[in-house]
């Protein structure tokens, strides 16, 4: 992929795999999500801001999660959406996006400092499978995803770049399954397993748009559990399939 202009004497780096474990600490109700990195090391998302820098050669993005908190879902009818049975439509009208979700499941954000923002999607029971949404601002130079490279090479160098199985001991393994572009979008489906865990199965969507003063990328990303498959693969897949852009 050719390099990257850089913003603001730094380079970008889409947050594309955000492995979200929702738990809760022993007396402590506030919800809690947990990221593991390329080195296999956790980072916690709790109340208070965090910040969370990823790598990857010419790719640099910051994200930063504000505190964690419930907003109201908003369930839209649309007569020209056809709504699947235990599914509603959450609607962010300050971010301008639109998901279908299921009915009971929980909904998480927060906003950094007006440039980035994350929503989360999870359900209500002990799970390792959740749909989130990133959303971070880009400079005036990105103002198309072939800014990051074509759909299939950008794939490509995604999944390689989390690919560790080639490491003595192998770590983390990282198979690219499709890539694709559909509205507009990116769409890519790959897998992660950890050695002596569960395969992790994501999907990737990424989109761009102006807010009306800056380009702003969109990156989502469902994901669930070989274990969870009968339970959450549907869900997942239809809620990412409805991601819009409005």
């Amino acid at each position: 992929m050719a390099p990257l202009s850089s913003l603001n004497s730094q380079s970008l780096r889409p947050l594309i795999t955000p492995y979200f474990t929702r738990f809760k600490k022993p007396h402590d109700q506030n919800i809690i999500f947990c990221k593991t990195n390329q080195q296999d090391l956790d980072l916690c998302l709790t109340i208070e801001d965090q910040s969370l820098k990823l790598q990857r050669r010419d790719l640099l993005f910051h994200t930063v999660f504000g505190s964690l908190s419930l907003p109201a879902m908003v369930p839209l009818a649309f007569a020209e959406e056809v709504v699947p049975d235990g599914f509603q439509i959450y609607s962010d009208d300050v971010n301008k996006f639109k998901i279908t979700i299921p009915q009971d499941w929980l909904i998480g954000g927060g906003e950094g400092n007006g440039f980035k923002s994350v929503t989360a999607f999870y359900p209500s029971e002990a799970s390792n499978s959740n749909v989130s949404v990133v959303i971070t601002g880009l400079g005036a130079d990105f103002t198309k995803l072939e800014s990051f490279g074509k759909v299939d090479a950008f794939a490509e160098n995604l999944v390689s770049g989390l690919d560790r199985s080639w490491q003595r001991p192998p770590g983390v393994s990282a198979k690219l399954i499709d890539s694709k572009v559909t509205k507009g979008m990116y769409y890519i489906e790959y897998t992660l397993r950890n050695p002596g865990e569960s395969e992790r199965h994501l999907y990737s969507v990424l989109g761009i748009a102006n807010n009306g003063w800056y380009n702003r990328l969109y990156t989502l990303t469902g994901q669930y559990l070989d274990e969870e498959s009968e339970k959450y693969r549907s869900k997942i897949e239809k809620a990412v399939a409805s991601f819009k852009l409005v």
